[in-house]
């Protein structure tokens, strides 16, 4: 056959078009053997046999089924299989026994711890370890408290190991057995008297002077330091010596930082919780570590009393007798000995620590010396008829200055006798706020406030949101308001009303508080002084922005947060 010249170029171009990368590319190149093979002749059957050549590759065909069967019952094969089954399922039941086993060893993610209890409060205080009664227990009662505070005259600090003096506050331990409140004392230690046996200790051998501050070879004194809040010198003569005396009459400092006195009122803080005594506050705690120069004092920048003059001890700044640096180490240092004797005891303050920064550790940053300080004049401005401060300021203010994550007393004394605040409401709002409310029994707090109200305190206090929870403030002037909240709990959000009308609601809600909340517990004169339209009863919801809180009271809300879309 001659192939047509056209349907030969046309082919060539098809070829060019196919490439000529590879040999099984070229089409071109490519040839099957085709060949026919004669069948039955009687039907016409044949059959077509298309090989390959010039390079072409056979087909992969695998082992036919009765090759494979050659090897179902060797021997060699037979035990490779098992070999591989059991291999296999000991893997797998040791993966599956391994993952038990981190599920049971795995550590838990523990509980949020509750609150230690001189946390957790109140705390009741009375006076004199020396009134002491069986009624006080009940009165420690009513309001939950968790420790009740008396203080010990100054002059017994030191004689604490004295037969009389310890059966006294063996029987003041007694009197709490059985009930939830432990014990505190408000200590004195920071002077002793001249019949102490640390000053015959100092006169007979001048070593032991080291503890008090004791300057010889003076004619006069060595400076003009006075007597705390008088006008007369802080320095007695005693025999040829000038020692100092900034307190009462015949009672001679102590350096809180000597060795000496580290020894001895270590032995007293030991010896006390030995006999059961849980907690301690001290006083003077500014006075406890005095400048060495023993430099004039100089001029208030700042005189609390321009009537005052160079005879007055207010007229000075006292940097040489306060809030000497080392001032948190050397509390830490008592603050060590107390717990190394109880971990359930612990140590902090009785006033005002008025300057925070320096009861802080100088080695760790936002750590204070002591535990729960007092700190601020929150509690007094809250309770005025008509604060002149901005209570969120002035709250923020307190929180800042006193630490991060502090724990403060609110001391209910601060709380001014002629308040026209409602006493229930500033006890709810206070104890709410992080920190122990700390309620001498002789205060308008104690007085006018019922068991009931406590008792709602004291459960709010145990939950997680106010143990655990952050603290977030709002303002709507002249009402001020916080939330607790802790996530995956109900939070709180407590408002407070220092005017003598009803005021709206009208906070600035964040988008994670919801409008409507439930109504949790308020204070006692809440509905007394608003219409019925703006009356409240418990567990009932209020929208907050139509809100109206009563005059001098306090309200509390539960509230759930709004999830973010």
């Amino acid at each position: 056959m001659v192939q047509d010249e056209k349907v030969a170029h046309t082919d060539g171009a098809d070829e060019q078009m196919l490439g000529s990368n590879g040999v099984e590319d070229k089409l071109a190149e490519r040839r099957d053997e085709v060949k026919f093979i004669k069948g039955d002749h009687q039907n016409g059957d044949a059959k077509i046999d298309i090989g390959t050549v010039n390079g072409g590759k056979p087909a992969f065909t695998g082992m036919s089924k009765e090759e494979l069967m050659k090897y179902a019952n060797d021997p060699f094969w037979v035990r490779l299989r098992w070999i591989f089954f059991v291999g296999f399922w000991a893997i797998w039941v040791g993966m599956l026994v391994g993952a038990i086993l981190i599920i049971i060893g795995a550590p838990k993610c523990a509980a949020p711890q509750p609150l230690p209890w001189y946390k957790r409060g109140p705390h009741a205080k009375f006076g004199s370890a020396d009134t002491c009664n069986k009624l006080d227990v009940e009165v420690a009662k009513k309001i939950h408290s968790a420790g009740a505070i008396y203080e010990l005259p100054a002059a017994l600090t030191y004689d604490v190991k004295k037969p009389e003096v310890e059966e006294k506050i063996k029987c003041l331990v007694a009197q709490y057995q059985g009930s939830d409140t432990r014990i505190i004392l408000d200590l004195t230690p920071n002077y002793v008297s001249k019949e102490s046996q640390l000053v015959q200790d100092a006169i007979a051998n001048p070593e032991k002077q080291s503890a008090f501050v004791w300057v010889t070879g003076k004619s006069n004194s060595p400076n003009n330091w006075l007597k705390v809040g008088g006008n007369r010198s802080a320095w007695e003569k005693l025999g040829d010596s000038y020692v100092l005396s900034q307190f009462q009459e015949g009672y001679f400092d102590l350096k809180m930082n000597s060795t000496i006195v580290r020894n001895e009122f270590g032995g007293v803080l030991k010896h006390l919780v030995g006999l059961g005594v849980q907690g301690f506050r001290l006083r003077n705690t500014k006075f406890f570590v005095l400048s060495d120069g023993l430099e004039d004092e100089v001029n208030s920048a700042v005189p609390k009393d321009f009537s005052l003059g160079a005879g007055d001890y207010g007229f000075y700044d006292h940097k040489q007798t306060t809030f000497q640096s080392g001032l948190g180490d050397v509390l830490y240092d008592y603050l060590s000995i107390v717990k190394n004797a109880s971990e359930e005891a612990f140590l902090s303050v009785a006033e005002d620590v008025i300057q925070p920064q320096a009861y802080q550790l100088s080695g760790v940053a936002d750590a204070y010396g002591i535990d729960i300080p007092m700190y601020g004049d929150f509690v007094k401005v809250l309770s005025q008829s008509k604060p002149k401060k901005s209570l969120q300021g002035d709250l923020k203010n307190t929180l800042d200055l006193s630490g991060k994550n502090s724990w403060l007393q609110w001391n209910f004394a601060d709380v001014y006798l002629d308040t026209p605040q409602d006493p229930s409401a500033l006890a709810m709002f206070l104890s709410l706020l992080p920190g122990v409310p700390v309620v001498p029994v002789d205060a308008v707090a104690y007085q006018n406030v019922t068991e009931e109200t406590y008792r709602q305190i004291t459960s709010l206090r145990k939950s997680a949101s106010y143990m655990h929870g952050e603290l977030s403030l709002f303002q709507a002037d002249p009402l001020v308001a916080f939330s607790r909240i802790k996530s995956g709990n109900p939070g709180y959000f407590v408002i407070f009303n220092p005017t003598e009308l009803p005021q709206a609601s009208n906070f600035t809600i964040p988008d994670d508080l919801p409008d409507k909340m439930t109504v949790s517990y308020f204070s006692e004169k809440y509905n007394d002084n608003v219409e019925n339209a703006n009356k409240v009863a418990h567990a009932g919801r209020v929208n907050l922005k139509d809100l109206k809180v009563a005059p001098h009271s306090s309200i509390i809300l539960t509230y759930v947060p709004v999830k973010a879309e």
